[in-house]
């Protein structure tokens, strides 16, 4: 990078934190900041849910995983993301909707208190802040390992960088701030996205390798299979059914999208635009990436390092500080959100259970602590990411598809089919059982089972199994001991009807819009 890159980078560090500063008067109480009051257009929902979905991970581990395996990271990452949205926006995103409408919520956990009960609340609330201080220590770690490569800086450096200018921003505007942020971001994305899909169509044009023809060549022989290495069939339907739950509201942050809308068909068309925008352009991001071993040699084992190599050889100054923005536009995008979504969780979930001054929070306290929490929350995740490469994550990768994907299912599947009339049955003994045998089924097949089989338990496994055991005891338990009281189907009913038929709802008194039990119910 020379001066020109350093000139488009700081620039758009200044435009983020722009951004923040003038969302901060759109911030007036808790309900601004963590679900925009409810205003958000469909649109601007939509893509700051696609935006909060991504990452520079993508041009590190799943750079990687294209360089060695070609065509199955789309097949295998974006493609279920992008049928996981479409199937949520009509199961899943319109009831968020109304946890905020119907509810008057600000945190998509808020409502398990009286869905189930107040020990699974914050059951759920503690493992989901855990998991997303390791899963956002990955991101800061993913774009320092980018910056690195650019600039020279150190990891340690590269993560504070980021981490402080996302805290500015965030911290100050709230999910305003986050969902214009990353509206910047997407169209910086998309000149990145183009310019260097246009530099690897020239490079290989003048060595005489047509778009076809590439994917005859020597160095991409096999790439053009969907399923390749350990990202199998068993695979691609586990991570289908992962992120079914994961996008849709399982990891909070894509959850406050469809709450920030105004109205439950609101977010169904954001989700809609949003698994539009998966199916589409990934390919034009992944194109660069799959043509890679034509154009570098990578030098880590892993080929996470060839996007950065490649993007260093084919881009002109000032070109190139787009496309290294472009890195940090994803990341931010995620983290900024992650941000807001676990502020909400602390300060409206777990605060109130751990202090009696939480629970007399006014509007003025209770939005200081949630950009108090925000900073923290950025400062833990950052101190993780100094450890990604450590043994006990191994690397960057391995934290994101193992740990997140592995147990992000024990968590989601309370929180999500909690809100369907299908699962009503099943109570507090069904959604605790179901998280512990799943975070213990993760511990069993990744670590004490894994180290006793030939060559370890295949990844699928690893990720699928902690899933499948909530699933099917959360179920089974429903059934067999179902806990269905009157209170918790009118929390139900209310998340799953809309308009004129909510009137006709026969609500208990304790069921009430004043039953979710946070502070400041005004919000």
């Amino acid at each position: 990078m020379n001066s020109l890159d350093w000139a488009v980078l700081i620039g758009y560090f200044g435009v983020m934190v722009a951004i923040g500063v003038w969302s901060h008067q759109r911030v007036d109480n808790v309900s601004d900041f963590f679900t925009a009051g409810g205003k958000m257009p469909w649109w601007l929902s939509g893509i700051s849910h696609h935006m909060s979905g991504y990452s520079a991970v993508m041009f590190t581990g799943y750079a990687g995983i294209a360089y060695t395996y070609g065509v199955t990271s789309f097949v295998t990452w974006s493609f279920p993301i992008a049928l996981g949205i479409a199937i949520g926006s009509r199961l899943f995103a319109p009831r968020i909707n109304r946890l905020r409408s119907r509810l008057h919520v600000a945190s998509p956990l808020e409502y398990l208190k009286n869905r189930y009960n107040l020990p699974t609340q914050q059951a759920l609330a503690w493992s989901g802040m855990l998991l997303k201080i390791v899963d956002v220590g990955a991101k800061w770690a993913a774009i320092a390992t980018l910056l690195s490569v650019f600039t020279g800086v150190s990891l340690n450096q590269g993560i504070l960088i980021t981490g402080a200018i996302t805290a500015v921003y965030c911290t100050i505007g709230g999910l305003w701030a986050d969902a214009l942020t990353e509206l910047g971001q997407f169209v910086i994305q998309l000149l990145a996205g183009v310019s260097m899909f246009a530099a690897v169509v020239l490079k290989l044009d003048d060595q005489h390798i047509g778009f076809l023809d590439a994917w005859n060549q020597p160095a991409l022989h096999g790439h053009g299979k969907p399923l390749a290495g350990p990202y199998g069939t068993v695979f691609l339907l586990a991570f289908l059914f992962i992120k079914l739950f994961e996008y849709n509201g399982g990891m909070l942050n894509q959850a406050q999208r469809y709450m920030a809308t105004g109205s439950a068909y609101a977010a169904e068309r954001g989700a809609r635009l949003s698994a539009v925008l998966w199916l589409v352009w990934p390919v034009v991001l992944f194109f660069p990436m799959w043509m890679s071993p034509l154009l570098v040699h990578a030098r880590k084992p892993d080929g996470s390092d060839s996007y950065g190599l490649m993007t260093e050889q084919l881009l002109p100054h000032g070109l190139l500080g787009l496309v290294v923005v472009g890195f940090f536009s994803h990341t931010m995008a995620m983290c900024s959100s992650d941000a807001n979504a676990i502020a909400a969780v602390f300060t409206r979930d777990v605060a109130p259970v751990l202090s009696a001054r939480a629970r007399a929070w006014g509007q003025r306290s209770g939005l200081i602590a949630a950009r108090v929490t925000t900073v923290v929350f950025l400062g833990l995740s950052m101190a993780v990411a100094t450890q990604v490469d450590s043994p006990a994550f191994k690397d960057i990768i391995t934290v994101v598809i193992k740990w997140v994907a592995g147990l992000m299912g024990p968590i989601a599947i309370p929180m999500m089919l909690g809100l369907l009339r299908p699962f009503r049955r099943s109570g507090p003994t069904a959604a605790l059982t179901s998280w512990a045998a799943g975070l213990l089924a993760f511990w069993l097949v990744n670590y004490p089972v894994n180290g006793t089989v030939s060559g370890g338990v295949p990844l699928q496994y690893q990720v699928s199994v902690p899933l499948a055991v909530s699933l099917v005891l959360y179920i089974v338990i429903g059934w067999v001991k179902p806990e269905d009281t009157p209170e918790r189907l009118a929390i139900i009913e209310k998340v799953n009807t809309d308009g004129a038929a909510m009137a006709a709802l026969p609500v208990p008194a304790s069921a009430g819009d004043d039953v979710v039990g946070a502070p400041n119910q005004s919000v």
